[in-house]
């Protein structure tokens, strides 16, 4: 019989994961239910092969030979977080004139790093947007297999975009006839795009519908992709059950990718009364990145960001955390979505300050990282919740994050389908 307690900090747990076949038991001081919010004193839950196989109250386990209990007397546990809009390859430090030199293969280990570093700050779930060379979808099947530690990843492969778009590379010059892999124009072309990235493993879909922040020469609010490509992209992916997320920063292209049918609209720096309403017509997911504004506008100069840049940042950020408030007072389906890479991953739980700060409850915070999530990933039966049958995917704080959502900036305590890290 072995006991294990995790009330004296967690240093062994740094240096190595554990896991077991038989039963494994947690108590904690409460569990927040992440539903309700709610705060339930003294739970026990039982996990059996990764999976939660009950949870109750007030009660101590009957432990056999091989079972584990992990005490947490003094921490509040709750379901893994999930960050919607990451980019586990690309590093905010690292000048985007000198990526152009990364191979494939060192975008690959670069993402393993950054993987685990998410896991570790108790994002167990995350969504990668777009990455060259289906880099983040050799890391996905890597941590699957064993090989790595990360958390669960959808990787969407490279991002589809219309030529010298944003999702295009523009910074070198014409005589190298270099084209970004996810550029597609026309319907046909797009379909034929999304066909590509399902068979080399993409289990999500992204394409850019607008000018970006961080390209070279677009316009942040202009639209790319028609109407009838966006609605061919859609259309396409969800015929093979994925997902399709609509980078988007401008109004019309924002209201273009509902109409189109995406699940979720990234970034949605400029949205009006009519795509606010359109988005909740449709049940549209919005993701909004409003915390690394702040990163770029103060670090981004020295870590060899452009002026061009910079200077798009500054029109986006006031206008896109205005956004939000709104799209959040309308009552829009809203999911965590950080875009991790523009500012250092593992830093992913800033931004649920700001969400409280800029309109939202804490528990709504908490939702959109939870429970929403797992709605846009239509894995809500398995995910996003401490209840039997979904995966033993659990956090710890101490503390009430309802109370002080900046506790979630420093979890005790990770668990990843029943192994702890």
């Amino acid at each position: 019989m072995n006991k294990l307690s995790l009330s004296v900090p967690l240093s062994l747990l740094c240096l190595s994961a554990f896991s077991t076949e038989a039963t494994t038991y947690i108590t904690a001081k409460a569990m927040l239910d992440v539903n309700n919010g709610k705060l339930i004193s003294t739970p026990l839950i039982q996990i059996d092969n990764g999976v939660i196989t009950q949870v109750s109250t007030g009660n101590l386990p009957t432990l056999q030979q091989g079972d584990e209990h992990i005490q947490l007397p003094e921490l509040t546990i709750m379901p893994g977080l999930m960050d919607m809009h990451v980019h586990l390859t690309s590093d905010p430090t690292v000048p985007r004139s000198d990526r152009i030199g990364q191979s494939i293969p060192r975008q690959a280990i670069k993402a393993a790093y950054f993987a685990q570093k998410t896991l570790n700050a108790g994002f167990t779930t995350v969504r990668n947007v777009g990455a060259q060379g289906y880099s983040v979808i050799a890391v996905r099947d890597g941590i699957n297999a064993g090989d790595i530690i990360g958390p669960r990843i959808w990787a969407a492969g490279p991002s589809l975009g219309v030529t010298g778009g944003h999702c295009d590379n523009n910074r070198l010059p014409p005589e190298m006839k270099y084209t970004a892999e996810g550029v597609a124009d026309g319907p046909w072309a797009v379909r034929a795009k999304v066909r590509e990235n399902i068979k080399y493993g993409a289990n999500a879909i992204k394409f850019c519908a607008t000018g970006g922040v961080f390209s070279k020469g677009t316009k942040v609010g202009i639209q790319q992709y028609s109407l009838e490509e966006m609605t061919a992209i859609v259309d396409e992916a969800h015929m093979r059950g994925l997902t399709v997320a609509a980078h988007a920063h401008g109004t019309s292209g924002i209201t273009a990718a509902i109409k189109a049918g995406v699940d979720s609209v990234e970034h949605v720096s400029f949205v009006d009364d009519e795509a606010i309403k359109l988005a909740k017509k449709h049940g549209t997911w919005f993701s909004m990145d409003i915390y690394n504004t702040e990163y770029t506008l103060t670090y981004g100069e020295q870590n060899g960001v452009a002026q061009e840049n910079l200077e798009k940042e500054r029109q986006v950020s006031k206008k896109q955390r205005d956004s939000f408030r709104r799209a959040v007072d309308a009552g829009v389906n809203m999911v965590f979505g950080t875009d991790a890479a523009i500012y250092p991953h593992g830093d992913n739980a800033k931004q649920f300050s700001r969400m409280v700060e800029f309109g939202m409850s804490p528990l709504q915070a908490i939702q959109s990282a939870t429970i929403n999530s797992a709605k846009l990933l239509k894995v809500e039966d398995k995910l996003g919740q401490l209840k039997v049958g979904f995966a033993a995917d659990i956090i710890a704080v101490k503390g009430n994050p309802l109370n002080d959502v900046t506790l979630l900036e420093n979890v005790s305590f990770v668990m990843k389908a029943g192994t702890v890290y």
